[in-house]
Order: C-alpha cells, then sequence, then structure tokens
C-alpha cells in the first residue's frame, strides 16, 4: 500500500517487503547524505506550542513486540524519524506486516512470538543503538542467522555489553574485532533462560535480555542495582506477558515467564520527553520566552532532566497530568529563567536522564556557578563520545569545561555570557547537532555545526518546530564559520 501524508519532510518512498515508508530526506534534516552545515543566532523569545515527536523508546518497542504478537497491534503517535523507521523495516524483513494510515498511525500483524523468519539480507539499524540493541535480543532465541550493520557511528559502537549476556540463552555473534558490527547473530536452536545481574546501568541491555527470554523456557531474570527505563516491563504487561519487579537487597529483580502468547494491543505513544528536552532548554536560556510542550511522557525512569532542572532554579511548570497508555503525560510549561544557578547533578540520576546531559550541559553554561556531572561513563560509548564532544565545542565557544573518564563540569557564564562565534562538530550525532543549535539561541555570536542531518533519525521536524517557535537557524556552505 501507499503510505498516506505523514507530516515528514518531502521524501522518496522505499519498498521493502511489500510496503513502502516514507525516508527522511528534506531540504534542511537528512539522515544520509552529504552533510548539512547550519549555524544557529540570538532571535527573540520563543513563545508557542512545541508538538515534539512521538517517544523514540516507546515506538522502537511497539513495533518490535507488535511483531511478536498474534493478530493486529494499531500504534499512534509513532515517532517517525530514521531510527524508528529501520526498526519497522527490519519487522517487515523477520516477517511481519506493516500498513501506514496517516502521520504516526500504523498497524503491525504479528507472527507470534518465535515466529521471525530468517531474513533475506542485511538488516540495516542506521544510526539506532537502540534499535540494534533490541532487536538483537529480540532475534537471539530463534534459530536463524541475522546479520546487522549501521552506519558509521553506529559502526563504532560496542555491542559486547549485548551480545554477552545473550550468549548465556546458547545465541553466538561474529563481528569485527572489538564486538562492532557488521556483527552476524546465530540464534540459539535450543535456548534456556538466564539469571543476569546488569554490571552498568542500560535500559537497552535489560530491554534485550528480556525479549530474548520471550522465546525461552521457564523463567528469565534481571537484577538492576540501579532502576533505568521501564518501558520494556510496562508494554510486556500490557501485552500480556506474565513479568514482575520485586525490589530486594539485590536490587531490581525483573523476571520474565517464556514462551507466552502476547496480544495485540492500541498504543497511544506519548511525546519525547528527551525531544522536549530541546525546545524546553532553549525556552530557559532565551530571553522573554514561555514555551508550552503537550502531552510530555513523565515516566519516572526518565524525568531526571527536569528534576535537575528545577533544582538549579528554572521555571518549569506540570500542568494537566494523566496516565496515557499506561504512561504518565502531563503538559510542560517552560519559561525563560535568568537566575539558574549550577548545582551537583546526582550519579544516581544518570540512568534517568543519559540522553539529556548534552544540553543540560548548554543550559549549565548559561548558569551561574559550577554544575558537576559524574557517573556518566555512559556518555562516552553513545552515538559519539559526547562529553568530548560538548566539552569541545563549549570551549571553542567560550565556556569553561573540565573532564574525567566518568565525569564532566561546565563553569557557567550566567544568562547572556555565552561568547559563541564557533563552528562546533557533531560527529553523526543528533544530540550534539541539536544541542550546539541550542546555545546559539543565546549566545552573543552565532554557533555553527557541521551537520544537521543526523537530526532526522530521533527529531525530523526539529527545524520546523523551532523556527515555528522563533528560532532562527541559516544553512552555511561546508567549511564556513560561524
Amino acid at each position: 500500500m501507499r503510505p498516506a501524508e505523514t507530516g515528514l519532510h518531502a521524501g522518496r518512498a522505499g519498498v521493502v517487503s511489500g510496503f513502502e515508508i516514507l525516508l527522511v530526506e528534506g531540504d534542511a534534516m537528512s539522515g544520509h547524505g552529504e552533510a548539512v552545515p547550519m549555524r544557529s543566532s540570538a532571535a527573540g523569545p520563543l513563545k508557542g506550542e512545541a508538538r515534539v515527536p512521538g517517544d523514540k523508546s516507546i515506538s522502537h518497542r511497539a513495533l518490535i513486540l507488535g511483531a511478536m504478537a498474534v493478530g493486529e497491534t494499531r500504534i499512534t503517535g509513532l515517532l517517525e524519524g530514521g531510527d524508528v523507521l529501520d526498526t519497522g523495516r527490519a519487522m517487515s524483513a523477520l516477517g511481519a506486516t506493516l500498513e501506514h494510515h496517516g502521520p504516526g498511525a500504523w498497524s503491525v500483524h504479528g507472527v507470534g512470538v518465535g515466529g521471525f523468519r530468517e531474513p533475506e539480507g542485511v538488516i540495516d539499524c542506521g544510526n539506532s543503538g537502540t534499535g540494534v540493541r533490541l532487536l538483537m535480543g529480540a532475534v537471539a532465541t530463534h534459530d536463524m542467522r541475522v546479520t546487522f550493520t549501521g552506519d558509521a557511528s553506529l559502526s563504532g559502537r560496542p555491542m559486547g555489553r549485548v551480545t554477552d549476556p545473550l550468549s548465556g540463552f546458547g545465541t553466538r555473534a561474529e563481528g569485527r574485532e572489538g564486538g562492532r558490527l557488521p556483527m552476524t547473530v546465530i540464534g540459539a536452536a535450543e535456548p534456556v533462560p538466564v539469571r543476569y545481574v546488569t554490571p552498568v546501568p542500560s535500559a537497552q541491555v535489560k530491554s534485550a535480555i528480556l525479549l530474548a527470554g520471550l522465546n525461552a523456557p521457564g523463567e528469565t531474570v534481571v537484577i538492576e542495582r540501579e532502576p533505568t527505563r521501564d518501558h520494556t516491563e510496562r508494554m510486556l504487561a500490557g501485552f500480556g506477558a506474565s513479568i514482575r519487579t520485586e525490589h530486594g537487597e539485590e536490587g531490581h529483580v525483573i523476571t520474565l515467564t517464556g514462551r507466552p502468547e502476547l496480544r495485540p494491543q492500541d498504543i497511544a505513544v506519548p511525546r519525547d520527553p528527551s525531544s522536549a528536552a530541546f525546545p524546553v532548554c532553549a525556552a530557559l536560556i532565551v530571553p522573554g520566552s514561555d514555551v508550552l510542550v503537550p502531552g510530555i511522557g513523565l515516566n519516572p525512569t526518565r524525568n531526571g532532566l527536569f528534576e535537575t532542572l528545577r533544582e538549579m532554579g528554572a521555571d518549569l511548570s506540570y500542568e494537566n497530568p494523566r496516565e496515557e497508555g499506561g504512561e504518565p503525560v502531563a503538559d510542560l510549561r517552560a519559561r525563560y529563567s535568568p537566575d539558574m544557578k549550577g548545582i551537583d547533578v546526582p550519579p544516581s540520576r544518570a540512568a534517568s536522564m543519559i540522553d539529556e546531559y548534552p544540553i543540560l550541559s548548554v543550559v549549565a553554561a548559561n548558569a551561574a556557578g559550577r554544575t558537576e556531572m559524574r557517573g556518566v561513563k555512559e556518555l562516552r560509548v553513545k552515538e559519539s563520545d559526547r562529553i568530548d564532544a560538548m566539552a569541545r565545542g563549549l570551549r571553542a565557544c567560550g565556556v569553561a569545561v573540565e573532564e574525567g573518564e566518568d565525569w564532566w563540569a561546565i563553569e557557567g557564564c550566567g544568562a547572556g555570557g555565552v561568547a559563541g562565534g564557533a563552528s562546533c562538530e557533531t560527529r553523526l550525532d543528533h544530540r550534539i547537532a541539536m544541542s550546539f543549535l541550542c546555545l546559539g539561541m543565546a549566545a552573543r555570536a552565532p554557533v555553527g555545526i557541521d551537520d544537521a542531518g543526523p537530526i532526522a533519525t530521533s527529531f525530523p521536524i526539529f527545524q520546523e518546530l523551532m523556527t515555528g517557535l522563533g528560532a532562527r537557524f541559516d544553512k552555511m556552505t561546508e567549511g564556513a564559520t560561524a
């Protein structure tokens, strides 16, 4: 079938296993192809509603669990960025049928637990670490071989943190040196359940093990010393799996009974708090701003950034709290906050805001005093080394940054005190790109980035949304300075 209008930038249709997906190929944001240098400059106040896309983490899981259910799962609010569309292609390659009904509206006709077929070709996960790691878990207990690849950024990221625990099921993995893509996962012909203690907090690792455990007999157990985002557990329960979480001396003990028949669901995906972070944080640092972000997911395992901002003195308020699809939701209002102060961010909060540290560092640069962030070594192995990337760009813009392997600290310049005037390297990392564009909105001189293209992987309407609020972006010729 041909998709209805999606609300994505104009794109080209690619036929994949009998259905078409629009690929993001806008004039300013593209997940692939030539670099798109861009510059952000100070403009007037940011005003209005910021209707950010659906939650990326929930979107990935909705497609995967819909494909593992028996029957039709209907999804609204799905994020139609490159990362999630790559997961949709993977589900089709593994035998599920996907239909597109309009912006954010999809149906997934699942094949049931254990029903995946061996794909004919390589599964390309693009830039998505979440996508590839969850997919490795989903296929790990199927008797077949699946080869995964990705872009240059994803191919540089370690996969051993997932493939090592999956080996307990009887799964094997063959990849490049250092456990990197391209990698072939050889699923266990006769899987056995595992009991695994996660050495570092990681929702991706936990979720991969639970997805693998669906097609293993008996009980699969994951033990977390620190809680991570629990979208997988919530959604598994919604699909009818027998799963329980207990809190004991070991930490959070999550027990899943294998080989259930998952029931199809109607899933309303809330708006992504990680995407909301950008218009929210920009509003806090741009004079006169007042921005409302409606329908934001406020899962307690994801709201660490908003807690931190309030502790810094940000003018943030929650309006109309409610529950949608089993997830807490509210409208979030952010107003310009010139009196924010630097704080020490508790290391225990890292798991609930790991993707938000880059944009937090931009806010910290516009606050007074020192902001110190510890327990964040996970940032070193994201789409890029996010500590190094942000530190280099911030220093080039006149901000003092100190860093170590597991920590970094920003010496704030105060409201309106960031010099700017630099062109920053994004390293194929969507969050680095958006963070520096937000920095330019409040700096004394424009801030440039070498490539806005990767933004399409998670926030394809970022430019349109931010300029609609009052931001000012300009294309740059490659090699130009900010």
